[in-house]
């Protein structure tokens, strides 16, 4: 299904555009050897010959409008000068999320932890291999945006999102989709400040239950579900699971922040260890 989703893509956008896409990367879950059917997008860097004019994005919308609806095909799309630089500012620039081409909206998905993944796992579908791309992950800028997701994004969701099931049963059902996001989320960003890598949304549970135990039934619970299993979650889980949300990121802030990286000469064995990951391939 992925290669067919890949090729019916590049086969569209060459009929229209010819010439226009020179260069094609799988990462996320696919690259991560773990797509599910039914909950995975097909999730791409797709790198072209020149900036998008008027009529390429015109074409472009057609074309992303007509792939298939399950999975999403979904990507960034790179002009040259931007092949280079590797932004993670999340500029405006097109792409493609949850199969809806857009052109006008800052790309979400311009970070270090994009470009971390498409080094160390990233497929080639068109174009030169990964490690002839020359992809430099900036440790403190990796670093810097882990942290600040934690806190910006997560912990603010969980702010907006506790007050709002107070009132809830707590053995009311909620999407297991919802819970597990929460789950897998911070772990991931979590694992990253720890070592520096990408590891699957399962791998980051297990990362969960194995860090914070107290979260293992929940963790286990999630990847359970993840896997294809039918899994009842409650309010009470969801709760459970922006608790472990606040606890994950105030312990990155408390092991990876600005303070545990005010050392003394040569630095603490974390700094040296997270610095050095990224320059390891180099």
């Amino acid at each position: 299904m992925i290669e067919e989703l890949t090729r019916e893509y590049l086969k569209a956008v060459d009929r229209a555009l010819p010439g226009y896409v020179r260069a094609l990367y799988v990462v996320g879950s696919v690259a991560l050897a773990e797509w599910r059917r039914g909950i995975s997008d097909v999730d791409t860097v797709i790198m072209t010959s020149r900036p998008a004019s008027g009529q390429d994005v015109v074409q472009l919308t057609k074309i992303h409008s007509s792939l298939p609806r399950s999975p999403h095909f979904d990507g960034v799309y790179l002009e040259p000068a931007l092949a280079k630089s590797w932004p993670t500012d999340r500029r405006v620039v097109p792409f493609v999320v949850n199969g809806e081409f857009k052109t006008d909206k800052p790309c979400g998905e311009l970070t270090p932890v994009l470009w971390l993944t498409l080094r160390r796992y990233g497929i080639a579908v068109r174009g030169v291999a990964v490690a002839q791309l020359g992809i430099r992950v900036d440790p403190v800028k990796l670093r810097r945006y882990c942290l600040d997701n934690l806190r910006e994004y997560w912990q603010a969701t969980v702010a907006w999102l506790l007050p709002e099931l107070a009132d809830v049963a707590p053995d009311a059902a909620v999407e297991a989709e919802t819970v597990s996001w929460f789950v897998f989320g911070p772990a991931r960003l979590h694992y990253t400040l720890a070592h520096g890598d990408i590891i699957s949304k399962t791998a980051a549970a297990e990362y969960l239950s194995q860090v914070f135990p107290q979260y293992t039934y929940l963790a286990k619970k999630a990847i359970r579900w993840r896997a294809g299993e039918a899994e009842r979650f409650t309010a009470n889980d969801i709760i459970v699971a922006c608790d472990s949300v606040n606890v994950v990121a105030n312990d990155a802030w408390r092991r990876f922040g600005e303070d545990a990286f005010e050392c003394s000469s040569g630095g603490s064995r974390r700094h040296q260890t997270f610095s050095t990951i990224s320059k390891a391939e180099e």
